[in-house]
């Protein structure tokens, strides 16, 4: 990519989902939120936004930038996250004395092992670590229609995207920074409709995985099983979770079916990370993340499940929000991806 006339300005996060969009302004240098604001949306009109030409999300976002922010955004360059879901990345290794067909490579693993035709992707790859025999490949495909729609919706509202990249891949650089990141680390990302799982090592995304399970499908499960309201269900939920009292075997009984299913991805994502890419590094932690993640006891659960050390990450003792109302404790999840596309580095862009 050439830089040409184009100057360094401190880049801001877009964080679009299926369910809403969160914009955020960071100072890096201080780990300072300048500016911060979220809306919720309709996740059909979302849907149609991003494979149609209406103009629902680009309205959307010319609101939230013009009416719902808290604080101040630091300039109209924009790092934009667009959903796992719609992309596929891959990790895999080669011999040394392929790298000068290294783009024939690729193309071969993306026609072997992503499930759309290459023409109607954007595909992007980067040599990640490398010795005297091998070296290993980052490839990430997203769909054409995707990245064109989400950035002709950022620049309608007068933002100018300087990156795109998968959410998944901003709450690594996240959890690089605050987190221990650098430890190979399993990613579990619970949105409010799908969960997003992967593995981190040395910074990088090396495998992703998902499922259409998310924080909302908890609360439906409890309502379901104790034969609640919605609302009564979603309190039990991030009030009591799993953690010990009078309705844990209730709610525990509730979640199981859906937790289970995320615990078998997460099998499938590290026996792949194991066997495929892993020759010499042990699986260190897991860290929960996501605005489904606000579930008492969900990272005990998981250490059970995998025996393995796992927490609910936590990454506001790194960010400071100054003189801004912080979101509500039970909000502030929902935050960290666009935190992550916030502390890109211009001149990481441009490497």
């Amino acid at each position: 990519m050439a830089k040409l006339f184009y100057k360094d300005k401190p880049i801001i996060g877009l964080d679009i989902s299926s369910t809403g969009v969160k914009i955020m302004a960071v100072d890096t240098k201080r780990w300072l939120v300048l500016g911060y604001g979220s809306i919720d949306l309709d996740p059909i009109k979302i849907k149609e936004s991003l494979e149609g030409d209406n103009t629902y999300l680009a309205d959307n976002i010319k609101d939230l930038v013009g009416q719902k922010l808290v604080g101040n955004l630091s300039s109209n360059h924009v790092v934009i996250g667009v959903p796992t879901a719609r992309s596929f990345s891959r990790t895999f290794t080669l011999p040394v004395s392929a790298e000068k067909n290294l783009k024939d490579a690729v193309d071969i693993e993306v026609d072997q092992y992503v499930p759309v035709p290459a023409e109607t992707l954007y595909i992007d790859y980067e040599i990640i670590e490398r010795n005297k025999t091998e070296i290993t490949v980052l490839m990430s495909a997203i769909s054409r229609i995707i990245v064109d729609n989400c950035v002709s919706a950022a620049e309608k509202a007068g933002l100018r995207a300087v990156l795109v990249e998968p959410r998944i891949s901003a709450v690594g650089r996240l959890i690089t920074i605050t987190e221990d990141g650098h430890l190979p680390t399993i990613i579990v990302d619970i949105g409010p409709a799908s969960t997003d799982i992967a593995i981190l090592e040395d910074s990088s995304i090396r495998v992703t995985g998902g499922l259409a399970i998310g924080g909302n499908t908890f609360t439906l499960d409890i309502a379901k099983k104790l034969n609640i309201t919605v609302e009564n269900a979603h309190q039990l939920k991030v009030l009591n979770g799993l953690n010990a009292g009078p309705r844990q075997e209730k709610i525990t009984n509730a979640l199981e079916p859906s937790l289970e299913r995320i615990i078998i991805e997460v099998r499938k994502v590290i026996r792949y990370y194991n066997e495929r890419l892993n020759d010499k590094h042990k699986l260190e932690q897991l860290l929960v993340v996501g605005a489904g993640s606000n579930v008492p006891g969900i990272g005990e659960y998981f250490t059970n499940m995998l025996v393995m050390p796992a927490r609910v990450a936590s990454p506001w003792q790194k960010l400071d929000f100054g003189k801004l109302p912080e979101p509500a404790k039970q909000f502030r999840a929902r935050y960290i991806t666009v935190a992550g596309l916030a502390s890109t580095k211009p001149g990481g862009i441009w490497k």
